[in-house]
């Protein structure tokens, strides 16, 4: 019996323009590419992330479901100036419908 994925696949994986280097408390992403924004924006389920950054990419997860509110789990990674950035896991404060994009807007760490 095939096991569910545990992390983002190609299959359901969008790209989040993020505007800095980073993520921290405030810094918004816009996800693109879902095939319902608005539904998404009332009712947001899990999802592959592609965080794209001024400088570089990240994978990332969005989960849902939990019990403290959707949490986006990003593993370690290297920036394009050389930063290693350890495993963090970010709440979503906020998820806001615009331009027919879905923006996130992080909140502190989970």
């Amino acid at each position: 019996m095939p096991q569910p994925a545990t992390g983002p696949t190609e299959a359901n994986t969008f790209p989040a323009l993020c505007a800095h280097t980073h993520l921290f408390p405030g810094a918004r992403c816009r996800l693109q590419g879902l095939p319902d924004p608005h539904a998404f924006t009332a009712a947001p389920w899990s999802i592959g992330v592609d965080l794209r950054f001024s400088d570089d990419a990240a994978a990332a997860e969005l989960r849902t479901g939990g019990p403290d509110g959707p949490v986006l789990a990003v593993p370690p990674y290297t920036t394009g100036a050389g930063t290693h950035i350890g495993e963090r896991a970010w709440f979503v404060r906020e998820f806001t419908w615009v331009d027919g994009e879905v923006e996130l807007r992080i909140g502190g760490h989970a």
